[in-house]
C-alpha cells in the first residue's frame, strides 16, 4: 500500500469513497461532497492530501468547504509548494498559447481545469488581463498575490482587472467583492481577433467581457457565409462583423441595448454598416418566419439554456424552435451556423434537434463543419466538463 508520510504530516487528509476513487481513476479531477469522508475542521480552501478509504494515497487536490465539488484535484503526486506549482503552470499555459494562437491578441491564457489551474479563469484583450476567480482556493489573498505577480511578471500588462460572479461567490460561501482594477491603470482597451476590432471595457459586459471561445468559429462562419444575413443574439457583434465583409446586407438581433450600443461602437471601428434590432430572439423569429422573410445566411449564437440537467428537455426545445424557423427562413443554398454553449446538451443531442427541425420542416441540410471551442480553451478528454461549445455550420438545400 503506498502512503505518503510527508503529506500526511504536513496536510489535512480527505478519504474518497470507492466510487470517488472510480471517478479519478476514470482520469476525472473532481470528487463530490457525496464521496468524501472529510473533518469538518479543514480550512475553507486548503490543499489537502486525498486517500482512499485504506489510507492509500490519491494525491493532493483544494478543498472546498462549500462546493458540491468538494476537491479539485491539482496532481496525483504531492505538493508541498502551491505557489511554486501555480507558477509553473502558468507559465506551461502560456508556452501552450504560443504554440496554438497566431493573428491575435485576445485569447484565454488560462482555462481552469483545461490548463490544470482549477477554479481560474484569465484572458487577454491586447494589453489588458481579465481575471476570475471561481473557488475559495483561488480566492484566499496568498493565491491571488502570487498569480497577479506571475501574470504581471509573464505578460507585463498595462492593467489587470478582476470580473466577479456573484453567484459564483455565494455558493463558494465567498464575501462580496467588488469588480475593479488589481494591477496597473489601464482597464479599457481596442483589441483584434481575425483582423476585426473590437472595443474591450474590463468591467463592462458578459463572461470576461467577450466570447472568445467563439474565435476560430467567427472567421469559420465567414468563409461560408452570403447574401442577406442575420445574425441572432448577435451580443456586441461578434459573427455580425465578420459577416459584414462577405455578405450584401447584416443584421444583428439582441435583447440587450448596452451590447448593441457596444455593436455600434465596434461597427463604426471597423467601418462597417450593420443594421441592429433590439428584440427578443424567439419573438422575432416567430414573427419574421410567419411573414416569409428569408436570408441567405442565419447565425444562431444563444446563451446555455441548459444550466443544469434539470432544465435539459427545456433547452432542447427552446434549441429546436430556433432551428426550425431559422430553417424556414433560409433561402435554398443558404447556409445556417448554429451553436450551444450548454455543456448538458451534448454534440449527439445538438444534431438530433437539428435533424428534427430539418425534417419538420421538409428541408435537407448538410454539414459542412462541426466544430468547437477555439484552441485557447483546451479540452482534456478526461474532464468532459472542459468541452462545452459546439457550433454546426449548414447548408440547407
Amino acid at each position: 500500500m503506498l502512503k505518503s508520510p510527508t503529506v500526511a504530516a504536513a496536510l489535512p487528509t480527505v478519504k474518497v469513497s470507492a466510487r470517488g476513487v472510480s471517478r479519478l481513476k476514470s482520469g476525472h479531477v473532481w470528487v463530490y461532497r457525496s464521496d468524501i469522508n472529510s473533518d469538518d475542521s479543514i480550512p475553507p480552501g486548503a490543499l489537502v492530501g486525498v486517500t482512499d478509504e485504506r489510507g492509500k494515497f490519491l494525491g493532493t487536490a483544494l478543498y472546498s468547504s462549500a462546493s458540491q465539488i468538494a476537491l479539485r484535484m491539482l496532481s496525483p503526486q504531492p505538493v508541498t509548494d502551491l505557489p511554486a506549482l501555480l507558477r509553473q503552470r502558468i507559465e506551461a499555459a502560456i508556452a501552450y498559447r504560443a504554440q496554438v494562437i497566431s493573428d491575435t491578441d485576445a485569447y484565454r491564457v488560462i482555462f481552469s481545469e483545461g490548463d490544470f489551474i482549477p477554479g481560474l479563469i484569465v484572458d487577454r484583450y491586447n494589453d489588458i488581463l481579465s481575471l476570475q476567480v471561481l473557488t475559495q482556493a483561488m480566492d484566499a489573498e496568498p493565491v491571488r498575490q502570487v498569480l497577479i505577480q506571475k501574470l504581471n511578471e509573464e505578460l507585463k500588462p498595462a492593467g489587470i482587472v478582476e470580473r466577479v460572479e456573484p453567484r459564483i461567490r455565494e455558493l463558494e460561501q465567498l464575501p462580496p467583492r467588488t469588480p475593479g482594477l488589481l494591477y496597473g491603470e489601464k482597464k479599457d482597451t481596442v483589441f483584434t481577433m481575425n483582423n476585426v476590432r473590437f472595443h474591450y471595457c474590463g468591467l463592462e459586459g458578459q463572461k470576461t467581457g467577450a466570447f472568445l471561445d467563439q474565435r476560430e468559429n467567427y472567421a469559420a462562419a465567414a468563409q461560408y457565409a452570403h447574401g442577406e444575413a442575420l445574425d441572432v443574439f448577435c451580443y456586441q457583434g461578434g459573427f455580425a462583423l465578420h459577416l459584414a465583409g462577405r455578405c450584401s446586407t447584416v443584421t444583428g438581433v439582441d435583447s440587450s441595448r448596452p451590447a448593441l450600443e457596444m455593436a455600434e461602437q465596434n461597427a463604426a471601428l471597423n467601418g462597417r454598416e450593420i443594421e441592429w434590432i433590439e428584440a427578443n430572439a424567439f419573438d422575432l423569429l416567430k414573427d419574421y418566419a410567419a411573414a416569409r422573410r428569408q436570408y441567405d445566411t442565419i447565425i444562431l449564437d444563444p446563451p446555455a439554456f441548459a444550466k443544469s440537467k434539470r432544465t435539459l428537455e427545456t433547452a432542447l426545445r427552446g434549441y429546436k424552435e430556433l432551428n426550425l424557423r431559422s430553417l424556414k427562413m433560409l433561402r435554398p443554398g443558404g447556409t445556417l451556423v448554429t451553436c450551444s454553449c450548454s455543456y448538458h446538451v451534448s454534440q449527439a443531442d445538438f444534431l438530433e434537434i437539428l435533424a428534427e427541425a430539418s425534417r419538420d420542416v421538409h428541408r435537407t441540410i448538410r454539414i459542412l463543419e462541426n466544430r468547437t471551442q477555439a484552441r485557447d480553451h483546451p479540452i482534456v478528454l478526461t474532464v468532459p466538463e472542459t468541452a462545452y461549445l459546439k457550433c454546426a455550420i449548414a447548408h440547407c438545400k
